[in-house]
């Protein structure tokens, strides 16, 4: 430890007292020693970077040529910062119409004729009445065909086929409203997203008149299914087979309580929904009149 003292008192003034060859003896016993007794040299304390920056950034000097102003994102002057732009999104017409049409039905007043489409079956009634009358879907082009090929087989064979009248669903507005007026359907359901509504507003009533059972139901394209189209408007059962009268009996009887006989479908208008703004200015003003009052009353 002491011939490294007394190194590093040499090591500083090696250029005046030592020469080539004692600088380069010196220098190999000193590193000899450091590796035996396993020593380190002193590390200079550490200077964070974030300290040299700002160090850096105070000793510039600043030009008053160039002035640093405040940015301006004004149309035709610096350019934007990035944005979430999914509220701009230029939407196609049908969504925005779809969009439009909802809320102005929320604003306006409906007549209860329109509004009573909107009171359609809950989730466990519409469940029922889909399971049943998916019983009664009628046959696919391809059903048809072995049907008509097995009949041609068995004439040809001179035996006998069934000739009855299989019970599946009637749908068509036109065929739907001949099969209520003559009082052969059983159970009508409408949906409740037909556009123009003007198509079937009148049916529900013609319902209530000829005593028919009906229900409005979502949607247009789960009634479709049903008869195997893309839409329907309408779907009516004019009859039921005798495992089926039971459960049928209990659902229309429901339905007739919850639309026949529910007088206030008709009573009821719908709409006159005020928008969130209007809400908080009618919300403002119920107050000050409030703080009146109290003013009034605390004199």
């Amino acid at each position: 430890m002491v011939l490294i003292g007394i190194f590093s008192d040499i090591y500083g003034f090696e250029q005046i007292i030592l020469g080539d060859d004692q600088y380069l003896f010196f220098s190999f016993i000193f590193k000899k020693y450091i590796k035996r007794f396993s020593l380190t040299m002193p590390k200079a304390p550490k200077t964070s970077k974030a300290k040299k920056v700002q160090k850096k950034v105070a000793d510039r000097k600043k030009n008053p040529l160039f002035v640093r102003d405040a940015k301006n994102f004004r149309i035709g002057n610096d350019v934007q910062p990035k944005r979430d732009l999914s509220r701009y999104v230029r939407w196609p017409r049908y969504i925005l119409l779809h969009r439009q049409k909802k809320i102005l039905l929320q604003r306006i007043k409906v007549p209860a004729a329109i509004h009573q489409f909107s009171k359609t079956l809950d989730k466990n009634q519409s469940s029922k009445v889909y399971s049943l009358l998916k019983k009664y879907a009628p046959e696919t082009k391809t059903e048809k065909k072995q049907r008509l090929v097995k009949a041609a087989e068995s004439k040809a064979q001179n035996q006998k086929t069934d000739s009855k009248k299989v019970t599946v669903l009637k749908f068509g507005l036109n065929h739907v409203t001949t099969l209520v007026e003559t009082k052969k359907a059983k159970l009508v359901l409408i949906a409740y997203d037909v556009d123009p509504i003007e198509l079937v507003v009148w049916l529900p009533q013609l319902c209530r008149r000829q005593e028919v059972p009906f229900a409005f139901v979502k949607n247009k394209a789960r009634l479709g299914a049903l008869v195997h189209q893309k839409t329907a408007t309408c779907v009516a059962l004019t009859d039921v087979r005798k495992e089926d009268q039971a459960e049928f009996d209990n659902l229309a009887r429901d339905l007739r309580q919850h639309y026949n006989e529910n007088h206030e479908l008709l009573r009821t208008i719908g709409g006159g929904q005020v928008g969130i703004k209007s809400r908080h200015q009618q919300e403002a003003i119920k107050k000050a009149f409030e703080i009146e009052e109290l003013k009034k009353t605390s004199q």
